[in-house]
């Protein structure tokens, strides 16, 4: 088994088994320095717990820095749920994880990821208060993968300012890896603003929707493929580790903007990007969209005030390369510098005693 205490500064990770509803599940809390964790819940068929364990620490730590940089008082936090969620996901299964939840005493606060939908987070809710991602009927913003693309494009836009001097993507061509709930919505966003678009994807059925919604949108045959084609901007969009060194070496893209998280699949792959002249946008900045609906959720939903704290994405991204620029580091280094920064300033903070709080909440970070 993975050495928990090895892999980086995580406060907490809980095992989660109710051997009569099938439930294995991780949770893992990074960090609470802003404030609750908050991030989704990934339900996906692992081969090995090793492997969901690992997956689940980088991503609860991915979701600090997402939340920091995104401007939320969220720490961050994910869990995964061991199992095909095609043939595994029951009621009892998902209200017994809801149990799990509840146990930590909104610590983690959940929401939808890979696997898992709003219909499911409905569920999860009846057992946990610390859920969000809900259906609008049941008092939730639906379907964060809306707001997600809508960050990404604005991520994209940043990038093309960056490189071409102005912030669209109208005459350039995007190759899109992963065409599913969120690369869906870029290819609407992508063509409205006058851009050329080729999809790869694993899934033909997805394929084949978005060639019958734009018959314009070619297609490659996989994503090898995709990144030999002479594209101006990649955009992973699937799973993470999308950019190894393979990948780039063989990337045409001046750009490389997606929705897919923790997309560097090791250190110094944002070292490689930079030395072939490709802006990386790092994804959990472009693609924190998502998380900044299910936050404006937990205090009563409005989507226009998240749109528009959306919309910053775009102003983050710019001075992200702004200060990779003046130092001299790659996109990805400057991100984690910004994010860092924020996160050890506001727990400094939170140490000042404040009339009335508990002495435990001024303690914490």
């Amino acid at each position: 088994m993975t050495d928990v205490f090895g892999t980086g500064d995580h406060e907490q990770v809980v095992f989660c088994h109710d051997r009569p509803s099938g439930l294995r599940a991780i949770i893992a809390i990074h960090s609470t320095a802003l404030g609750p964790a908050l991030g989704g819940t990934r339900f996906h068929p692992y081969s090995s717990e090793k492997d969901a364990l690992v997956d689940v620490l980088h991503l609860a730590a991915a979701m600090s820095y997402k939340n920091a940089l995104a401007g939320l008082d969220h720490g961050g936090g994910k869990a995964v749920i061991l199992g095909d969620p095609t043939r595994d996901k029951t009621e009892v299964l998902l209200r017994a994880y809801g149990r799990f939840v509840q146990s930590l005493g909104g610590r983690y606060i959940t929401a939808c990821d890979v696997g898992t939908y709003v219909k499911d987070m409905d569920i999860v809710a009846r057992e946990s208060e610390f859920v969000t991602g809900r259906s609008v009927s049941n008092g939730g913003a639906g379907d964060s993968s809306i707001l997600t693309a809508f960050g990404v494009y604005q991520g994209m836009r940043a990038a093309a300012e960056h490189i071409w001097g102005t912030p669209t993507l109208a005459g350039r061509r995007v190759g899109i890896s992963g065409v599913g709930k969120v690369g869906t919505v870029l290819v609407d966003h992508l063509l409205a603003d006058g851009a050329q678009v080729i999809v790869a994807d694993i899934n033909d059925q997805a394929i084949e929707r978005i060639t019958a919604a734009h018959p314009e949108v070619a297609v490659a045959p996989d994503t090898a493929a995709l990144v030999r084609e002479p594209i101006d901007v990649y955009a992973p969009c699937a799973l993470g580790s999308a950019l190894d060194d393979p990948t780039v070496t063989a990337l045409h893209a001046k750009i490389v903007c997606g929705g897919a998280n923790n997309q560097l699949e090791h250190p110094g792959v944002e070292k490689l990007l930079d030395e072939r002249g490709i802006l990386y946008a790092p994804d959990y900045v472009v693609n924190a969209g998502g998380v900044v609906q299910v936050a404006d959720e937990i205090g009563g939903f409005d989507f226009h005030r998240a749109k528009a704290r959306v919309a910053k994405i775009f102003d983050t991204t710019r001075e992200i390369f702004k200060f990779a620029e003046r130092d001299g580091v790659p996109p990805a280094v400057a991100a984690d510098h910004l994010a860092e920064r924020r996160m050890s300033e506001v727990s400094r903070l939170r140490k000042i005693l404040v009339p009335g709080s508990r002495p435990s909440e001024a303690r914490q970070g």
